[in-house]
Formats: C-alpha cells, sequence, structure tokens
C-alpha cells in the first residue's frame, strides 16, 4: 500500500508515521518550501499528542516538556484567589515539530509541494501538485490544516465561523523576569478573569527546547474581543497593508495595536501578568475560529485534525486532535486493510470526537468572553480531548 500525507506538520507526521509501522510505503507533502516552524508558541501537551513520542520514539517526556502542578487565579491586585493542585503538561509547537521530524526518513518528507487536487478512481488517488511532478497513492491523507485545500475541494459549503474574539500570544526569556515575578507565576498556569477578556500565563521549552528552570520562556494567551467588520478587519491589516485572515506573525501587527495591547495590559492586567506581556518584543495573534465537517472520509481520502474540526483553544486539545486521528486511522487499517472500508469505519468515530470537542471548546469560550460565567476552579474548564481532564 503506497499513502500520500499532504501537510506536514504535527497531524500529517504522526499520521505518517503510523502509517510506516504497518508497512505502508508513505510520504508526507508539505507545501511549505522550508522546515515549519510556529514561532515557539505554547501547546498543551495532552497524552494524544505526547503518545508517539512517548510510545514509540521512546522520548522521555520531562526532556521536551514542563509539567505544572498548580492552577492559580489572580484578583487584578496579584493576589491569588484560587490554587488547586491540578497537573498539566506544557511544551512548544516547535519542539515537539522537530522531536517528530526526526523519526521520519528525510527522503520522506517533501518540502515545496502545494497539492492543487487530485482524481480518485480506478482502485488509486492521482494527486496534483503546482510545478511538481503528480503521483498515485491508494489512501490521501489530508492533514493541511486550518485553510485546508483539500476541505475546500471537497467540502466547499464549509467556511470558517468567527467566534468574535482572537488570541494574541507571545512569550519572553523567564531569565527576563525579576523573582517576584517569577515566584508569583512558579510552577502554575496562571489566570486572570475579567469582563469579556481572560489571559493565561505558562512555562514552555525555551527557543533551544531547554526545559531547564531559566532557560525557559514564559508564553501568554490573552483573548480579546474584536467586532466582525470594521474592527477585525483593521487588527488584520498588517505593517505592510495586507489584510490576513488566519493571524499575525510577529513583527507583522500595527505599532499602533501593539502600543494599544501594551496599555491595556498595564491598565487591567495584574501587575505579575502584565510584565509578561509588555515585555514581549513582537506579540502575535490568531483569530478564534469555529470549523465542523460533515464528513472526514471520501473513498480513498480523509480529512484529519484541522484540516477537518477547528475547535477554539479552551480545552488546549487541537493538536491532540491531530494525533488521535492519527492513532484512529492507523487502527481502523491494520483491522481492514481495503481502504474505502476502513475509512468508513473509521470515519464515525472522528466524527463524535471532533463535534463534542467543538461543542465544549464553543462552550467555555462563551463563558468567558461573552456571558461572565467562567468560574475559578470549575472542572469543566480542565483541559482535555475527549472530556475535562481526559
Amino acid at each position: 500500500m503506497r499513502a500520500a500525507v499532504i501537510g506536514g506538520s504535527l497531524g500529517g507526521l504522526t499520521a505518517a508515521l503510523l502509517l510506516h509501522e504497518l508497512g505502508v510505503e508513505v510520504d508526507v507533502y508539505e507545501r511549505s518550501p522550508v522546515e515549519l516552524a510556529q514561532r515557539g508558541a505554547g501547546i498543551g501537551f495532552l497524552p494524544d499528542s505526547a503518545r508517539y513520542l512517548a510510545e514509540r520514539a521512546r522520548v522521555p517526556l520531562e526532556r521536551i516538556s514542563i509539567t505544572t502542578s498548580h492552577i492559580r487565579y489572580l484578583d487584578r491586585r496579584g493576589q491569588a484567589v484560587y490554587d488547586g493542585l491540578h497537573e498539566y503538561r506544557f511544551s512548544s509547537w516547535n519542539t515537539v515539530y522537530q522531536r517528530l521530524l526526526k523519526c521520519i526518513e528525510p527522503s520522506r518528507y517533501h518540502l515545496g509541494h502545494e497539492m492543487t487536487g487530485w482524481v480518485d478512481g480506478a482502485g488509486v488517488v492521482e494527486v496534483h501538485f503546482t510545478g511538481k511532478p503528480s503521483l498515485r497513492a491508494d489512501l490521501l491523507v489530508c492533514a493541511d490544516g486550518v485553510g485546508s485545500t483539500a476541505r475546500a475541494h471537497l467540502l466547499p459549503a464549509v467556511q470558517p465561523s468567527y467566534s468574535g474574539y482572537v488570541a494574541w500570544r507571545g512569550m519572553i526569556p523567564e531569565d527576563t523576569l525579576d523573582s517576584v515575578t517569577r515566584a508569583a507565576l512558579d510552577d502554575a498556569i496562571t489566570y486572570y478573569v475579567y469582563a469579556n477578556s481572560h489571559v493565561l500565563v505558562y512555562p514552555i521549552p525555551g527557543s533551544d527546547a531547554s526545559v531547564t528552570p531559566g532557560e525557559r520562556l514564559v508564553n501568554f494567551v490573552w483573548y480579546r474581543n474584536y467586532l466582525e467588520g470594521g474592527d477585525l478587519d483593521d487588527l488584520l491589516t498588517d505593517a505592510s497593508g495586507q489584510r490576513r485572515d488566519v493571524s499575525l506573525p510577529p513583527g507583522a501587527v500595527r505599532e499602533h495595536h501593539v502600543a494599544e495591547l501594551r496599555a491595556v495590559a498595564a491598565a487591567r492586567l495584574p501587575e505579575t501578568i502584565a510584565r509578561v506581556v509588555c515585555s514581549t518584543a513582537q506579540p502575535f495573534l490568531q483569530v478564534v475560529y469555529d470549523i465542523e465537517v460533515p464528513r472526514m472520509a471520501f473513498g480513498r481520502v480523509c480529512l484529519i485534525g484541522d484540516a477537518a474540526f477547528v475547535a477554539r483553544p479552551h480545552a488546549a486539545a487541537g493538536t491532540a486532535k491531530a494525533a488521535a486521528d492519527a492513532w484512529a486511522l492507523a487502527e481502523a487499517l491494520g483491522r481492514q486493510p481495503d481502504v474505502p472500508t476502513a475509512l468508513a469505519q473509521w470515519e464515525p468515530g472522528q466524527l463524535a470526537l471532533g463535534r463534542q470537542l467543538l461543542d465544549r471548546a464553543r462552550r467555555n469560550g462563551r463563558r468567558s468572553q461573552f456571558d461572565g460565567t467562567w468560574v475559578a476552579g470549575d472542572p469543566e474548564l480542565i483541559f482535555g480531548l475527549r472530556a475535562p481532564g481526559a
């Protein structure tokens, strides 16, 4: 069996590695001409996200991630109003990507391949690329992310739904913080919740993937509401005048928006969290969208990860969902080698998983950004893929 995986991010790499273990001849095709980088952004490293590296690559997780033991909420004065014991594991997108990339044969990872379409017929899929030779495969796994070409081709009626807010993000070296601030944020994910917004701060590996205290980064995510239309359009117009759709990378946000972010941080956030935000040299942002698909399997073609469902980040389960899709796909093909039959058997469970995650993330987002019902210590707010804490 031969498989082509479109998209060389975490979900695509996981799928390719698991299919290879089944004896499938598999190649990954990534549209970017260079290895991927996601600005070192932090991720909740849930068990599904870590599973391949832990179980198959035998990577000690403590070398690539940081464990915190507290969930802490601050009031406006910076005093802890809730401090509960709960263990989370955090890493960075770049750290996990580089580890997964080391597991795949370099000759099987093809950069600069932008898929334009395919023909599924006569027992094989013929895949086409811009300026590259076509290929034939028994299975086409589309893991091409939020802006999925495959989803647009298969399900043109499915469009992103704007949540009403964006996630401002950034990180600073831990050793640039004073001892008081470091102590206030130590060994915890730290929240501050106020009217129609919330911000969270947690440690992630350093730019060199170091997890040694003092060499790590402190990562923040701040959810802020922007009206669709003029307000959002203005925010997403970058420093060169181009209107972006999904995100603005570091250095692309116009200076007056960065200045406004820092001013609001100084005026509205606890001083310890405001220091992290205001010390970030180049904050960046991601628009928070919902995407829901009615199907994931189409003959010999399937959608996984963000190419299918995109859920708000409040469950910290985006990378875990992509990995879970890949594991379930490999298990289905292990049981049933006929590709269309295996995909038909795989699809219902992954649709159910995606829908429940999307619904839970929507509920939690509304509680913070619109309803004012986000309550410190509520077990429904615990990160998790299948359920809070699971």
